[in-house]
């Protein structure tokens, strides 16, 4: 444990960033699985629908730095192929 004030101080902000981290990623792994969901029961417009929220989570979680740009990047390509070949 610390002793040093400025060093409890940080035990508690990192506390409260990773409890935040948790919550974005808890909640970006749901909207995957929405979309997911929505490419195995082959409804295009659910599947859009999903899939730009699922981008739009991404590219917020990559500007505050809980996931890396290189991440979020493969990521939304990844999910934008499954797209793709619900529509081919």
């Amino acid at each position: 444990m610390a002793n040093i004030k400025s060093a409890k101080k940080r035990i508690k902000v990192i506390q409260t960033k990773t409890l935040r981290n948790k919550m974005i990623k808890s909640a970006l792994k749901t909207k995957i699985k929405k979309f997911e969901a929505a490419i195995a029961s082959q409804s295009m417009e659910e599947a859009k629908a999903a899939f730009e929220v699922c981008v739009k989570s991404l590219d917020m979680a990559a500007s505050k730095g809980i996931l890396h740009k290189n991440k979020v990047a493969r990521k939304k390509s990844r999910l934008a192929a499954k797209l793709s070949n619900l529509s081919a």
